[in-house]
């Protein structure tokens, strides 16, 4: 079952607690008393009297009244207990602290039926886990978590939310300056996911973004509710997708399969619903805090200044392959900087402003603001402080003073990046998340950032998405369609292919040849990869060639003979696949010999329309071909677009029987003249 975010609000902003076990229980109350919990809190206990100065109870029965929120770390069996008494009293949700369910399968054969009992014990209670560490609100100062942690008070921040507890732990421990509201964690899933704990944590008016790190996709629907909310809030979320499909590196009939790969197929997911993908856990606290201070970015443009021109270097090409424009200076601002920083500076994007206004609060601030009205998306000003524990900052922080001043005289938005993370003090970060400006620790991440945050405001200006098609598979036995019956079932789509008949004989072949006209190809049939057994040969000329084609295709003893396509602009693919997640998915790329030697697809979720496919197209190296490459024709794109949209209409009328469809190569013949899909392959079941 999938419980709604609503349903979730006791539990994570709970005036009661209850807490049932022996040492990891103790610890969930040490944890609240140190943060200053003002609400209830109720140990229960067979023997103790009292847990760090709180009564004990003996039973869910026993305590006050139904607990919004319960800690349960008792061993697997006696949680299944715990958990459905507190279900029948009318708690509102409770974390499963026990291990040795559906994980651990392998180990405790009864995993996965005691976790099935957990879940029907449950019923509509909101529950996190099992195997689950619970988690931490700031905000109201109420842990439910058994160890100890590094975060402390905030009134606003961001939302963190993992499957493990150990990288939970670990983000616990940040020193970057970045306010965290939420941290949690939700174990095994079995009944309450990543994304339904998200989309209640969003509905906090105090929270400003979300972080999700995740090893599998959770419930695909709660997925696509939380985007539809954090869009309409204007809260951005950004995910950290780890880990690929076994499934996803099986041997395929098809080259569409081993192009379409579990991971391209996250980030095409995460890029539809408008979700930013980072790549580490750096790059997620770094995209988390800039959104937190700026939200997203309405473009990408960047100026960067340093003292050094060692450092605007490693800004500058630390740029190069991420999405964001070190646009150039305004001619409007060179005056104004070329008499505050002298004749001595080379005045560029990035600005190697030299030390000759270093300590200098007013010139520097002076500086810093003229580059600031250059109307950037972001305005960034590399500075490591030095060690405290050893040196004077005196001068870095007139440098920092300098930077609010001018972040205050021009209300741009602001960062100030140290190279190094480790030379980001965190009493610096603090203070400068107060005064509205970002503290990135480290230059890459600080980039990779500005993207991301870029990459949401454009999807956000699009309009929503509809729901994905993800049906579910019916069907038993798998069947392949090869070429002969391919075709002409993607033909009444409107997909072009070229005549051509059956025959059962080398004579025959050459009988059609004869009443099709020279040229004409010949291809063996039931064959998925004819080329790389010579099942395929072309511009066939005469029977004597149609006869010796056909008898040294010792691997066939049937035949499709075609009229000869024309020369095509480029080859492409259309092909798609199931994906176990997102259902049906479409596959785009270089086709021919392409496929092998360039790594160029994108991947399309259904349903589509003819904007995203052409947008997709334009992506790919290959569309390059298809404008005309050095003087050569232009293709018919027009023609490629209405193709795919037909592939797509096959897709969505058959999306629960089909497993994987290939045309390859698609020709694309010049301007006007159409698009002709020389071969295909689908794979469905009965």
């Amino acid at each position: 079952m999938s419980i709604p975010a609503a349903a979730l609000n006791r539990l994570i902003r709970p005036q009661s607690i209850a807490v049932f076990g022996g040492k990891e229980a103790a610890r969930v109350v040490e944890q609240c008393g140190k943060a200053g919990y003002r609400g209830e809190i109720w140990p229960v206990h067979p023997t103790r009297e009292t847990v760090h100065g709180h009564r004990c109870y003996r039973s869910v029965a026993d305590i006050p009244s139904a607990p919004d929120a319960a800690f349960v770390g008792v061993n697997r069996s006696l949680s299944v207990e715990i958990i459905r008494d507190l279900s029948q009293r009318g708690a509102g949700g409770a974390i499963c602290y026990a291990s040795g369910f559906a994980e651990a399968v392998s180990e405790l054969p009864d995993g996965l039926a005691l976790q099935t009992e957990l879940v029907a014990a449950a019923g509509d209670m909101p529950m996190l886990g099992p195997n689950c560490y619970g988690f931490i609100n700031m905000l109201d100062d109420a842990l439910l978590w058994p160890d100890q942690h590094g975060m402390v008070h905030v009134d606003r921040g961001v939302a963190i939310l993992t499957q493990s507890s150990n990288i939970a732990l670990n983000i616990s421990m940040q020193a970057r300056g970045l306010p965290i509201a939420y941290l949690m964690t939700a174990g095994n899933q079995a009944q309450t996911g990543l994304s339904a704990l998200a989309a209640a944590a969003i509905e906090d008016e105090r929270v400003t973004a979300v972080g999700l790190h995740i090893e599998s996709f959770d419930d695909l629907d709660a997925l696509q509710h939380l985007a539809t909310r954090a869009r309409a809030l204007r809260k951005p979320v950004v995910a950290l997708k780890v880990g690929r499909s076994v499934a996803a590196q099986r041997a395929a009939l098809s080259h569409t399969a081993s192009l379409a790969g579990n991971d391209r197929v996250s980030s095409a997911l995460l890029k539809r619903l408008g979700i930013g993908r980072v790549f580490s856990l750096p790059q997620m606290l770094e995209t988390l805090k800039l959104l937190h201070v700026c939200g997203p970015l309405s473009d990408n443009t960047v100026s960067a200044m340093s003292c050094s021109g060692g450092e605007a270097s490693l800004m500058a090409d630390a740029g190069v392959g991420k999405a964001i424009d070190f646009r150039g200076l305004a001619p409007e601002q060179l005056p104004s900087l070329r008499e505050t920083l002298g004749i001595m500076v080379t005045l560029s994007n990035p600005l190697d402003y030299h030390t000759f206004v270093w300590g200098n609060r007013a010139r520097q601030a002076q500086a810093f603001s003229t580059v600031m009205r250059g109307d950037y998306a972001i305005n960034l000003v590399v500075l490591d402080f030095p060690r405290g524990d050893r040196c004077d900052a005196t001068d870095w922080t007139t440098t920092v003073d300098a930077v609010i001043d001018a972040k205050q005289m021009t209300d741009a938005a602001t960062g100030i990046v140290a190279s190094l993370g480790e030379t980001m003090p965190e009493t610096v970060a603090d203070r400068l998340v107060t005064e509205g400006v970002v503290p990135f620790c480290g230059i890459d991440e600080a980039l990779a950032a500005i993207g991301i945050a870029h990459s949401i405001h454009a999807a956000w200006a699009d309009p929503p998405p509809p729901p994905l098609l993800s049906a579910r598979p019916a069907g038993s036995e798998l069947i392949s369609l090869y070429e002969e019956r391919a075709k002409p079932t993607l033909a009444a789509y409107g997909v072009k292919i070229p005549y051509g008949m059956v025959a059962n004989s080398a004579e025959q072949a050459i009988a059609i040849a004869e009443r099709l006209g020279y040229p004409v190809a010949l291809k063996g049939l039931g064959i998925a990869h004819k080329s790389d057994v010579g099942a395929v040969r072309l511009n066939i000329r005469s029977a004597s060639e149609v006869y010796a084609a056909a008898t040294a295709m010792a691997v066939a003893d049937r035949f499709l003979v075609e009229v000869m396509a024309p020369k095509p602009v480029a080859e492409f693919l259309v092909g798609a696949l199931r994906d176990p997640v997102v259902g049906p998915v479409l596959t785009l790329g270089a086709g021919g010999v392409l496929v092998d030697l360039i790594d160029d697809s994108a991947i399309l979720l259904l349903p589509t329309n003819p904007a995203e496919i052409r947008r997709a197209i334009d992506g790919l190296k290959v569309s390059q071909l298809i404008a005309g490459y050095r003087g050569a024709p232009a293709g018919d794109k027009n023609a490629l677009v209405q193709l795919v949209a037909s592939v797509a209409d096959y897709v969505a009328d058959n999306a629960t029987r089909l497993e994987e469809l290939d045309l390859n190569p698609v020709l694309v013949l010049p301007e006007g003249e159409g698009v002709i899909a020389v071969d295909a392959f689908i794979r469905t079941r009965s």
